[in-house]
Parts: C-alpha cells; structure tokens; sequence
C-alpha cells in the first residue's frame, strides 16, 4: 500500500461511518448526588437502577448500587476523585448499564492489582483476554466432581493429618498474631512447579504488611505464578468490600480453562467489618453482633464458588483458604461459626502453643479436613494412618505426667514416642516439604530409627535425611520396600559423618 493510501484509508473510513450514521433520540435517566460521606453516595432521580449496577458520576468516579430506597439510592464509592474532582452534592450521575468485572488472563500473573483490576506495581495496564464479573452463581452440582486429588501444603501437620484436596475450601482459624498469614503464605510458596495458580487477596491490611507479603513471595519465586489483589486499610471501604470478589473472579477465569487455581482470602473478619460499616451507614437494620443478618449469605455465595469441575465442565479447580480472626480464642463467635459451617473443615492455631514456641501452632484436637482425606495419597495416608491418633494419645497421657506419679513402662515409652513426634512435627516458616519429604520422615518415625536421639540430633538428622540426594530419585508411586531401603541408607549415611 502507497504512503497517500495509507493517509486516505481513515478518511475513507470515516466518511463511510458518516453516510451510515442514523441520528436518533436517545433517552438518558440522569440523577442527582444528595450527600457525599464516608465512602457512600445517596443519589435522588434514577428509577431504573437495580442492585450491583455501576454508576458512573460527573466528575468520572465510580459508584455500585447497594441500597434501593422508595425515593433515593444508596451508593458504594469505588473511587472518589480529589482536587477540583472531587465528588460533592448535586454532581450528576448516570447508570452505566453494566455491572461490575475485572480482566482475567496469564497477564495477571506477577501483578499487584486493586480490587478494579488497576495495576499498583507501577506497571504498564494489564492487558485482558477476556473479562469476568466479580458475582457470579456458583457452579451447579452437575457440573461439579468429587475432590480426589491433593493440594501440596508444604506443612507437615496438614499434609499428613489435615490434607487438603483440590476444590476443597479450609479455613485458618486463630488469634491475631499466630501464624495464620505465614502458614497460608508458605502453601503459596509450595505451589512452585506443581502447575497451581494463586491468588492472594489481602484486604484491610497495613501497607507494611502488604509490601512485606509482596516481598516475600518474590523473594521465593512464588509471585511468578500468582497475582496479589490488595485493598489497604486506607482504601474506600467498597473496595474492601468487592476485594475478595474481584479474586474469585480472577481464579474462576483460570478455573474454567481447566487450571488448578489456590486463592487466599486474608482475611474476612476484615471483610465482614467492612461489609457491616457499609451496612450501617446505608441504613440497614443490625442483627447479632451489630451485623446485618445477611453476612452468612455473603461469604456463603463467595466460598460456595469454590470446587473441582467435572472433566466436561473443563476439570479445572479452585481451593480457597480463607482466614478469620478470633479474640481469645472464642470459636463461637458470630463470624467464625459461620465460616466454619460454610468451609470443609479448619486449621485452629492456638495462641498457647505459639507462646510455646511450636511452630506451627496447629491444634489438633480442633483441626479437621471433612474430606481431604479423599485426596490423600495412599503411601502417604498408609504411613501417616495412626500419627493423629497417637498424638492424640501422647497429649491426654502427658497432663497425668505432671502430677508426678510413676508410670508402665509403656505408658513411659509412648509419652517418649510422642515427644519424639511433636518435636519432628515443628517446622520453620518458608520451608514447605514436598511429598517425597514426608513420606520419608513419616517411614523412619513408624520403623523406629529416630529413637533414642536427643532433641538437637533429631533436628540435625531430619534436615539431613529429606536433603539426601539418595531420595530425589524416588517418587511415591515405589513400594514400600525401595523407600524402606533408601531411607535406612539415608539415615546410615547421616550417622556416619564425623562430627563438625
């Protein structure tokens, strides 16, 4: 094509637009802003306006629909402007006829992004090959499938006694200040290589707090396969509103091209206060506990998006681990019950045992996964089948100890066996184990070949057994005997070493 072709071709477009063109009447409901405050507009004038929809004001904020009164609408604030923009009373708006969604796509992979898809790593727009809205129905049963496979924790507390399986939804369940954030962090982390991606949504946290989280998944690699959604404790209470919403959708987008998906909500105490701010200043009646009596149903239609497809749905999966807050423990306050009757089970840590210094502090007497262990592995769950019951066990049989009474013999060597697991039980944080891992400290506990070794060279041996090369070749699919086998020599190579 010559250079005047090129010049002309937009200027014969345009004139062919022109003779195409139809002007007609077009009919706008444009309402008026009453009164702007605390992130909520009440607006006056537009009769057609239904829950979700967007409106759009005229100094270019945005706006969600959340409160249908007989003469005027309540309105969430998306965004607010400032200056000379800043949204006052009688600013016009107007119905946009769309509800809210967000991009989704591999381009959002590595990426910190706010709750509206708006990139806030400095990087260049996020390009999206297609674009989901935040609510959507969950799926239907039919096109749902059994949880039958294992989502990889890195915890030995939970892969071995806890298990989790893909599609599942566990919560993390404790105090502030446990080791709920670290403990969701390090499953992210243990993704790495397993072709699972995450989504990691924090809502209402402290700035520190989110720069230290972005940190540490770049630190480990981990931010490559996952996207950081992050609504600050500074931003606009709807944001922190639509936040875990706009990361659900993110995950159902790779969900339904057949992708394993792990999202974490962190956390919704965060989210049910800010549901209940927005709730009250829209006038809403209170229920228990000052919150609104749909507050179930909101983290019910969030969690219940969650599950494993069947393989003519696409076979992709979602795992959520949303995390909640209790005071002093209380696991019977309003909103921790009712995540909890919403979820498949829970990971309780107790401040008790953090204070103790056992790390992570998972109590297993309130720690269950109803069905994960559907998902388990068989030599996994094979070797790991009596470990909760005796460590159940150990617990009730170590409070008689304090009364300093004599014991059996048994009685004595089962409380030193229980020692022995709890202290192969502690983990370090940011060193997720992958399956091989356990399944060779879990065979030398039940052969009995850490036995006898004090607290110091039971550290030092299994950080030397799940590091010896002997076992990379291994995978769990070998029997029993080859594991028995390349562990003994493991062990027996690790003993022989001359001391440093």
């Amino acid at each position: 094509m010559s250079t005047d072709e090129s010049l002309t071709s937009p200027l014969r477009r345009q004139a062919v637009w022109l003779a195409a063109y139809d002007p007609q009447l077009r009919l706008v409901e444009q309402g008026r802003v009453i009164s702007v405050g605390d992130g909520i507009a009440w607006v006056d004038g537009l009769p057609s306006a239904a829950m979700e929809d967007v409106l759009r004001f005229e100094n270019g904020s945005r706006g969600l629909v959340f409160h249908l009164g007989a003469k005027r609408i309540g309105a969430i604030l998306l965004n607010q402007g400032g200056g000379e923009l800043e949204l006052k009373a009688g600013a016009a708006a107007c119905l946009t006829g769309r509800t809210l969604d967000i991009g989704v796509g591999d381009a959002y992979l590595g990426r910190v992004v706010d709750p509206t898809g708006s990139p806030l790593d400095g990087g260049a727009p996020i390009p999206a090959t297609s674009r989901r809205p935040l609510e959507t129905p969950s799926p239907p049963i039919q096109a749902r499938d059994f949880v039958e496979r294992p989502l990889v924790s890195g915890c030995k507390m939970i892969d071995t006694m806890i298990p989790i399986g893909k599609g599942q939804r566990q919560l993390i369940i404790g105090d502030a200040g446990v080791g709920k954030s670290a403990l969701a962090l390090d499953t992210v982390i243990a993704q790495k290589g397993r072709k699972v991606l995450c989504v990691y949504v924090l809502i209402s946290q402290k700035r520190s707090s989110v720069v230290a989280t972005i940190e540490t998944l770049r630190r480990t690699s981990a931010l490559e396969y996952t996207c950081v959604v992050v609504a600050e404790a500074t931003a606009m209470p709807g944001l922190k509103y639509i936040a875990p919403f706009a990361g659900c959708a993110l995950a159902e987008g790779w969900m339904a091209a057949g992708r394993d998906v792990l999202v974490v909500y962190d956390d919704l105490t965060t989210h049910a206060k800010a549901y209940r701010e927005l709730s009250l200043l829209l006038r809403r009646p209170p229920g228990r506990e000052a919150y609104p009596g749909d507050i179930f149903y909101l983290h019910s239609r969030l969690l219940e998006r969650s599950t494993c497809l069947a393989a003519a749905s696409g076979g992709g999966s979602m795992t959520a681990l949303p995390l909640i807050e209790t005071e002093q423990g209380e696991l019977s306050a309003y909103i921790p019950t009712n995540l909890i009757s919403i979820t498949d089970g829970q990971v309780y840590l107790d401040p008790r045992l953090f204070a103790a210094g056992f790390l992570p502090a998972i109590d297993i007497t309130r720690s269950v996964s109803r069905i994960g262990g559907k998902a388990q592995h068989p030599a996994i769950k094979a070797e790991a089948g009596r470990i909760k019951l005796d460590y159940l066990q150990f617990q009730e049989l170590e409070i008689f100890t304090r009364f300093g009474s004599r014991l059996e013999a048994g009685v004595a060597a089962r409380i030193r066996r229980g020692s022995l697991l709890r202290e192969l039980l502690k983990q370090e944080r940011l060193a997720p184990l992958a399956p091989e891992q356990h399944m060779a400290w879990l065979l030398a506990y039940n052969e009995g070949w850490f036995d006898g070794l004090a607290k110091d060279q039971l550290a030092t041996t299994l950080s030397s057994l799940i590091a010896d090369p002997r076992l990379s070749s291994l995978r769990l699919e070998n029997s029993r005997e080859e594991w028995r086998q390349a562990v003994r020599a493991a062990l027996q190579g690790t003993r022989d070493e001359p001391a440093a």
